[in-house]
C-alpha cells in the first residue's frame, strides 16, 4: 500500500522498473491472502455452529496453522508464479514499450495492472469470486444452523409450572385477559428473546458479507473489464476502486472483534504486553471463551456442557440448566 500510495500520488513509478512486478505480485498475492483468511475464518465459524463439542478436537493448533499455511501457498502460487513468468502481461502490449508519464518537461516510467485476459479471469476467480461464493453459502447455513439452536433450546427449557404457583398463575392470566379486553391490542413489533437473537445474528452475518461485498466487488469486476477494454476504465478510477478494496482490511479487525468475543481476546492478546507474562493460568485470553451447550438424552434428563474451543475435554454437569438468554448470545457471538 505504501508503493502504492506513492505511485498513485506521483503518477509515475520512481522503484525501478523491475521492481515494478515484484510490487504487482506482492499486491496480489495480499489481497488473495486476505479474502482467502476470510473464507478460513467462515469455514471455522461454520464448524463451531454446527459441531461445537467437537470444535477444540478438530480444530487444534495445528490445523489453524495448517490452515494459514495453504492460504498462504496459494495466494502466492496465484501471483508470484505467473507474474515471474510473465504470463500476466497482456500479449498485445508486450511487443510496445512500456507507457511513460510526461509532465510537460520529462519523461517518467510508470507501473501498472496490465492484466491479460486469461490471467484476469483465472486470478479473480480464485481470489475473489470462488471463495465469495463459498462465503454466502456458509454463512447462509450458519445463520439457518444458529435458528435451529435457538429453536431447540426454546423447546428444551420450557419447563412445566409447579402445581402450588397454579392458583396464582391462572389469577396473573384472567388479570391480563380482562385488560386485553378493556383496551383494543396496538400492533407492536415483536419483542420476544427468540426474535432479538435472530435479529442480532442477521445484522451480523450482514455486515460481514455487505462490508466485504462492498469493498471488493467493483475492483474485481472493474478488473475484469480492464482487461478486456484498456481504455473502457478511468485510471483515476480503478486507483479509488483499488484502495476500496485495501480497505476491507482495515475494517475485518473492527467489524470481527466487534461481533465476536473469541476474535476480541485474541486482539487483547496479540496487543498487550502482559499477557504473555501470565503464563499457562486458565484465563478467557488463555484458554478462550467456554461455550455452554443444552444437551437432552434420551432418557429426558437435561445436561449442561462447557466446552472450551482449545480443549479436548468437554466438562457436563447433570441436573443445570443454562438460561436460555446466555446461550442465544453466545450463538450470536460464535457467528
Amino acid at each position: 500500500m505504501t508503493f502504492a500510495g506513492v505511485n498513485d500520488l506521483l503518477g509515475y513509478w520512481m522503484f525501478g522498473p523491475r521492481f515494478c512486478d515484484t510490487w504487482i505480485a506482492f499486491d496480489v498475492m495480499c489481497s488473495t491472502a486476505s479474502i482467502l483468511n476470510l473464507c478460513a475464518i467462515s469455514l471455522d465459524r461454520y464448524i463451531h455452529i454446527k459441531d461445537p463439542l467437537r470444535y477444540g478436537r478438530w480444530v487444534t493448533r495445528r490445523v489453524a496453522v495448517a490452515s494459514i499455511a495453504i492460504v498462504w501457498l496459494l495466494a502466492a502460487t496465484v501471483s508470484f508464479v505467473p507474474i515471474s513468468l510473465g504470463l500476466h502481461k497482456s500479449q498485445e502490449t508486450n511487443p510496445n514499450p512500456p507507457p511513460t508519464y510526461n509532465d510537460g518537461t520529462q519523461e517518467y516510467p510508470t507501473c501498472a495492472l496490465d492484466l491479460s485476459p486469461t490471467y484476469a479471469i483465472v486470478s479473480s476467480c480464485i481470489s475473489f469470486y470462488v471463495p465469495c461464493i463459498v462465503m454466502i453459502s456458509i454463512y447462509c447455513r450458519l445463520y439457518c444452523y444458529a435458528q435451529k439452536h435457538v429453536k431447540s433450546i426454546r423447546a428444551v427449557t420450557k419447563l412445566p409450572q409447579p402445581t402450588s404457583l397454579g392458583k396464582s398463575f391462572r389469577s396473573k392470566t384472567l388479570r391480563k385477559l380482562q385488560q386485553t379486553k378493556a383496551k383494543p391490542p396496538a400492533k407492536t413489533k415483536p419483542t420476544s428473546p427468540y426474535h432479538v437473537s435472530d435479529h442480532k445474528a442477521a445484522i451480523t452475518v450482514g455486515v460481514i458479507m455487505g462490508v466485504f461485498l462492498i469493498c471488493w466487488v467493483p475492483f474485481f469486476c472493474v478488473n475484469i473489464i480492464a482487461a478486456f477494454c484498456k481504455t473502457c476504465i478511468p485510471d483515476r478510477a480503478f486507483q479509488v476502486l483499488t484502495w476500496l478494496g485495501y480497505s476491507n482490511s482495515a475494517f475485518n479487525p473492527i467489524i470481527y472483534s466487534i461481533f465476536n468475543t473469541e476474535f476480541r481476546e485474541a486482539f487483547k492478546r496479540i496487543l498487550t504486553k502482559g499477557a504473555r507474562a501470565r503464563g499457562n493460568q486458565p484465563s478467557t485470553s488463555e484458554c478462550g471463551e467456554f461455550r455452554s451447550v443444552i444437551v437432552q438424552k434420551r432418557n429426558g434428563s437435561i445436561v449442561e456442557c462447557n466446552i472450551s474451543p482449545r480443549s479436548s475435554a468437554d466438562s457436563c454437569q447433570a441436573g443445570q440448566v443454562v438460561s436460555r438468554q446466555q446461550y442465544r448470545d453466545t450463538i450470536v457471538s460464535s457467528i
